[in-house]
């Protein structure tokens, strides 16, 4: 639906079914910023995650942690809370998301048994375990700044992304934004096996300049052409996947025994609010531009 947002906020003219095309601006806007497709897509979401902790222990489960992974592709929540490592050393596959991020890391998750082998590491004493609030929000507060850039790139910037010079349409070069997106997600997803970060400050940093510059781009036009802004997406989501997949596996790791389950659904909340401040900031951006 995200990746659609453009062509469903066109407005069709009478009879032929086409969207009607953009205001003549520079930046060819939209009567409606896309980031009004994730205020909709998002707030429902947000309101599931506040209200889960406290009930999703109350659900009963069956099946190994692969089949668990597979069903995370459609359930942010569930899956995050059921797919907590039951025995240390070892890193469940992360299956959420949208798309084929979700339902494919999902599928390779159950394809591999579930459960990989954690990357060999030179002994060293284990670090003392945090109670599930103390180990959740250094993980959900970085999270919670990936996701804000992220989803004001996807949402509020990459419509006003326009190269009328390349062979693509508007909402052609807008899809392809997506689509390159959502592969940068998965491989960083599915490569949480041989990458992990600890210290996912770096990871919002990286992020944050991410979105300033493609910001500053907007209007100063001086990216050298559609592919530059492609490459500048694809890091979006190879940072954006590995922010995800690391801030996870820390939460449920660095918290006491039995609270690991907890940690993760309270972080599970850091992405989940960024996103929905992102989609309030690309409204805004949108009115910015576009004057509407």
């Amino acid at each position: 639906m995200l990746s659609a947002a453009r062509d469903l906020l066109q407005r069709p003219t009478a009879g032929t079914g086409q969207g009607i095309p953009g205001n003549g601006s520079a930046f060819d806007c939209n009567p409606q910023s896309t980031g009004a497709v994730l205020l909709a897509d998002i707030l429902p979401t947000l309101l599931i995650k506040l209200v889960a902790p406290f009930v999703i222990h109350l659900l009963p489960y069956k099946g190994d942690s692969g089949q668990r992974g597979l069903g995370a592709g459609g359930g942010d929540v569930p899956g995050t809370r059921l797919r907590v490592p039951p025995v240390g050393g070892r890193v469940l596959v992360v299956g959420d998301g949208g798309g084929g991020a979700g339902g494919g890391a999902g599928l390779w998750g159950a394809a591999a048994g579930g459960a990989v082998p954690a990357p060999r590491r030179p002994a060293r004493p284990p670090p003392a375990p945090h109670h599930p609030p103390q180990a959740a929000l250094p993980q959900a507060a970085p999270l919670a700044v990936v996701y804000f850039a992220e989803y004001f790139i996807n949402q509020g910037l990459l419509e006003l992304l326009y190269f009328p010079d390349a062979a693509l349409t508007h909402n052609e070069q807008y899809r392809w934004y997506q689509l390159i997106y959502q592969g940068g997600v998965f491989a960083a997803r599915s490569s949480l096996r041989c990458l992990r970060c600890r210290r996912l400050g770096l990871l919002a940093l990286l992020q944050v300049l991410n979105a300033a510059l493609l910001l500053a781009a907007v209007p100063g036009r001086f990216l050298p052409g559609f592919g530059a802004a492609c490459a500048l997406v694809l890091g979006e989501g190879l940072v954006g996947g590995g922010a995800y997949g690391s801030g996870f596996s820390n939460a449920a790791q660095q918290a006491a025994p039995g609270g690991g389950a907890l940690a993760v659904a309270v972080t599970a909340l850091g992405d989940t609010v960024g996103v929905a401040l992102a989609g309030g900031a690309a409204v805004g951006i949108h009115r910015l531009f576009c004057g509407a």
